[in-house]
């Protein structure tokens, strides 16, 4: 029996990522009751006026995704190291550097995609103008595919120890600071009138550059790890 084209194997990857996460349902809903709970939580702490929840939304609203993402790395390939099939996909003739992008992938339409969606409602919850929804939603989907992408360096560093978590935060949230600062930064331009077009062109430079370099990253912390 031959072995399937590289498209295809990445394509029953992602496919095989989002039903085990159909499945553990937990997974697709800790990161959207995690933006829930803490934006539900924020006009307790800063008071109910509008003026000033608007003032913080963007800001806010960003700090929510980027801590949402760091919650669900760790996961990406622990499940798979605890069962071996990762230990396999290392030694199969494809492309790790596919491999590993479908991998992410499939964590950021679980994540970063869902997040991105509904963000929306929970801008309107803040106060957020309509005229910066659309560039709320823009900034989110291009910032967290590199959230994923620079997650996915510390889980591969961190997918043989027990408690990784804590070490994926230290690792990797210095890499995370140009696309809070950026994805933010495009908000708060909507939101004055100012041009957003060249953050989100930078959160693009971003995507691509991170795309290009984090999957062999990644390939060379899954070896390490799996080796150790």
């Amino acid at each position: 029996m031959s072995a399937p084209s590289t498209t295809r194997f990445c394509a029953r990857l992602v496919r095989r990522q989002l039903v085990l996460a159909v499945r553990r349902p937990i997974e697709i809903g800790n990161p959207l009751l995690f933006f829930a709970m803490v934006v539900a939580l924020f006009p307790l702490g800063l008071g109910p006026a509008p003026g000033q929840l608007a003032t913080f939304a963007p800001g806010i609203l960003w700090i929510i995704a980027l801590l949402s993402n760091l919650l669900t790395s760790d996961g990406v390939f622990r499940s798979d190291f605890d069962d071996g099939s990762l230990e396999q996909l290392l030694l199969s003739p494809q492309p790790l550097y596919l491999s590993v992008l479908a991998y992410i992938a499939a964590h950021w339409l679980i994540t970063g995609l869902l997040l991105a969606l509904v963000s929306p409602l929970f801008a309107l919850m803040l106060n957020l103008p309509g005229a910066a929804i659309g560039s709320l939603v823009a900034s989110l989907l291009l910032g967290t595919a590199v959230l994923s992408l620079l997650g996915g360096i510390g889980a591969a560093l961190t997918v043989g120890l027990k408690r990784g978590g804590m070490l994926i935060s230290l690792l990797i949230l210095p890499l995370y600071m140009p696309v809070l600062i950026f994805g933010s930064a495009a908000v708060k331009a909507a939101v004055t009138g100012a041009p957003v077009g060249p953050y989100l062109a930078l959160l693009g430079a971003m995507l691509s550059l991170a795309i290009a370099l984090a999957p062999m990253a990644i390939a060379a912390g899954l070896r390490i790890s799996i080796d150790a």
